[in-house]
């Protein structure tokens, strides 16, 4: 029999930020993948810092279809809510493209939604309603085309999770060691559900000490002041100007209008790809009737 094959695509969160083992990451889907068959698994991680929805569908998706999956994670959305082209549109047509492929091959499809990043990093809330906005859009996104291709779905926005500093790391973004492997867990046990995981779980507790605080305040002097400054230049001027917006409104009382544009953005999404299907099943009936 063939080893099973479970191939994880997304970004930093996949390829395992927060979770170092030697010189470079682990991370939650590395951990889980013993756990994924009772026999031999060949794991692939095509997840890269930084992706996009479009790096996942361009890039991602081609590779790990040509490895014929078994099982397939596709964690993606928080970078995008990040940028200042973000576009709810361009993240619902790409992730349906990405889902719809996948389950045309048979393969199992594990997806999950998001805590809110300006959340996460602590930001004020004038710059923080913006993120939240987003990511929620994000994650309604998600939820519905989880639900749609019959996805196993992990709920990773909310719970105790999120407040215990334990589970994450220095930047507050990633997860530490512990959180990577509260999420395999909770994968585990949805995958096994369904029958997609069938064997032992990964352990709970660290294998290695955490990071002493010097050796965190180190790292977010070095590489996480990086990450943050490359944020910054693309987002920063944009994400300004949305907590100016954002304060203009709150101070008429108005600040419901915001969601609900966002909300608006979101069903129009979502009606689109309903909208694009009509003639693919148009032309299926009638060549079921001839």
């Amino acid at each position: 029999m063939r080893p099973v094959r479970f191939v994880a695509l997304g970004d930093s969160l996949t390829e395992g930020v927060g979770d170092p083992v030697g010189d470079g990451w682990r991370g939650w889907a590395a951990l889980l993948a013993d756990g994924v068959a009772d026999g031999p698994v060949e794991f692939t991680n095509l997840a890269v810092s930084g992706a996009q929805t479009r790096d996942v569908l361009e890039r991602q998706t081609p590779d790990a279809l040509d490895l014929r999956p078994d099982v397939a994670s596709v964690v993606i959305g928080v970078n995008d809510t990040l940028r200042c082209t973000f576009d709810i549109h361009a993240v619902a047509a790409g992730l349906d493209q990405v889902y719809a492929a996948f389950t045309r091959q048979g393969t199992v499809l594990l997806t999950a939604c998001l805590p809110d990043p300006g959340a996460m990093l602590g930001l004020p809330g004038a710059l923080a309603r913006p993120l939240a906005r987003r990511q929620r859009a994000v994650n309604t996104v998600v939820h519905a085309l989880s639900e749609r291709y019959g996805a196993v779905h992990l709920h990773a926005a909310e719970g105790a999770w999120l407040t215990d500093r334990a589970m994450w790391s220095a930047d507050r973004l990633h997860p530490g060691e512990r959180g990577h492997r509260q999420l395999a867990l909770r994968c585990h046990a949805l995958l096994a559900e369904v029958g997609a995981a069938t064997g032992a779980p990964p352990a709970p507790e660290p294998e290695f000490p955490a990071p002493t605080r010097s050796a965190s305040l180190w790292w977010l002097a070095t590489a996480g002041t990086a990450w943050v400054a490359r944020r910054c230049t693309d987002l920063l001027p944009q994400l300004l100007r949305l907590a100016a917006d954002e304060m203009r409104h709150r101070a008429r009382g108005t600040s419901a209008r915001l969601d609900l544009r966002a909300a608006a953005a979101v069903s129009a999404a979502l009606a689109a790809l309903s909208a694009a299907e009509r003639p693919d099943a148009a032309d299926a009936a009638a060549a079921d009737a001839a």
